[in-house]
Formats: C-alpha cells, sequence, structure tokens
C-alpha cells in the first residue's frame, strides 16, 4: 500500500483478517450502544413526565380512592410512581377487607408492597445500564488487541526484509492503530451516557423513595385519625 491509500477505509480493508473481525464487532457494539442510548433517553424522559404528572395530581387534594381507581384504570399507561401508589393502596385494601385493624400491621403491608413495587420499578429503570457499562470498560481492551494484533502481523512481515524503512512500517502499524480507535469511538459515548444516566437513575430512585416516605405518613395519619374517631364513638 502506498502512501496515496493512507484513507481510513484503505487501512480497514488491507488489515489482517483478526483486526477486520476486532473492528466489525466493536461497530456492531457501537451501533447496539447508540441504540440503547436513545432508547434510555426517551424512556427516562417519559419516566420523569409520568411521576411528576401522577404526583402533581396526588398533592392536587384529590381522595386516595379516587387516585388509585384511576391509577387501577390506566395500569398500562401508568409511571413508576402510579404503580408503586396502587401496589401500596391495594394491599392497604385487602388488609381491610380482611377485618384487620391494627394500624400498625395495615402500615406495614403497604410498605412493604411498595418497597416490593419499588425495586421491581427500578429494574427497569436501570435496564441497559449494565450494557453501557460493559461497553463502556471492555471496548479499548477490544481495540487493544485487536492494535497489538496488527501490529505482531506487521512487524512478522517486515522479518524477511533486508531494508525496514518508516514508509514500509507505517501501514502496518496505522492499520493496526484504527482498531484502538474505533474502541476508543465505542466507549466514549458509553462512558458518558452511562454516567449521565446512572444519575438520572439515582434521581428517580430517591424521587420514589420519598414519595412511599410521604404517603406513608399519609396513611399513618389516615390511620390515626380513624383510631381516635372509633375511641370517641365509644
Amino acid at each position: 500500500m502506498n502512501s496515496q491509500d493512507m484513507s481510513i477505509l484503505s487501512l480497514v480493508l488491507h488489515a489482517s483478517w483478526v483486526v477486520q473481525l476486532v473492528m466489525l464487532l466493536l461497530l456492531t457494539v457501537s451501533v447496539a450502544s447508540w441504540a440503547a442510548i436513545f432508547r434510555k433517553l426517551f424512556a427516562l424522559k417519559r419516566v420523569k413526565s409520568l411521576n411528576e404528572d401522577f404526583e402533581r395530581e396526588f398533592w392536587s387534594g384529590s381522595s386516595l380512592n379516587d387516585l388509585y381507581a384511576s391509577a387501577a384504570q390506566n395500569a398500562k399507561q401508568a409511571g413508576p410512581m402510579e404503580r408503586i401508589f396502587a401496589s401500596g393502596m391495594r394491599e392497604f385494601q385487602k388488609l381491610r377487607e380482611r377485618r384487620i385493624v391494627d394500624p400498625g400491621v395495615l402500615l406495614d403491608g403497604a410498605r412493604r408492597a411498595m418497597r416490593a413495587s419499588f425495586q421491581r420499578e427500578m429494574d427497569v429503570v436501570e435496564s441497559s445500564l449494565s450494557f453501557l457499562g460493559s461497553v463502556a470498560s471492555v471496548s479499548p481492551y477490544v481495540g487493544l488487541f485487536g492494535t497489538v494484533w496488527g501490529i505482531m502481523h506487521a512487524f512478522t512481515g517486515f522479518a524477511g526484509m533486508e531494508q525496514v524503512t518508516l514508509a514500509t512500517v507505517a501501514p502496518g502499524i496505522a492499520e493496526a492503530l484504527v482498531a484502538t480507535a474505533i474502541g476508543l469511538f465505542s466507549a466514549i459515548p458509553a462512558v458518558i451516557a452511562y454516567n449521565r444516566f446512572a444519575h438520572d437513575c439515582d434521581r428517580v430512585g430517591n424521587q420514589l423513595e420519598t414519595f412511599i416516605e410521604e404517603f406513608s405518613n399519609i396513611l399513618q395519619r389516615n390511620l390515626g385519625a380513624q383510631s381516635a374517631t372509633s375511641a370517641s364513638s365509644h
């Protein structure tokens, strides 16, 4: 390959089959990574919007029964916060239907149901993060492997030459270094996206945990008021 063929495409086409395989793998991973990034971007935006809409409705003064009826009717379109609320209310009402009147048992059952729902919701919210983390950490090493292999292949080819110049060495090394470049091209967006999404997921988790505590306090106050009313009637 002469000096006029030192374009990226030419370097890729003239690389050894192992290096080409590494490049193909990294490009495939890069495309999958970008697809995961855009999916997660839209998913987190939707989660944030649905949570804010429900939180606004929750604090608007609507009764818990009305909110529960609405959440049960729109279960498929509901956001994480609304589903957590629905799971807590569902367990709360089931316990009351069993004639359980102990406030501690009622509150503990609702909290356990909400915590279980919280774990399920966070598993969904954090999906794809492990894939992006793997791409971010592994891609540079895969690219480095391709580079090392390419350089070894290049120097093996120079072994039979009597005179080795920079002009003869440069193309082989340049072909090998393309693998590292593609590895970094795959890793850098994944690193940035992983850090951004991990921060966003933490914020969603904190928001949901705060809601669970606030809703638990509301249930506790309602149970306390009902107990006081019941005691005064006797």
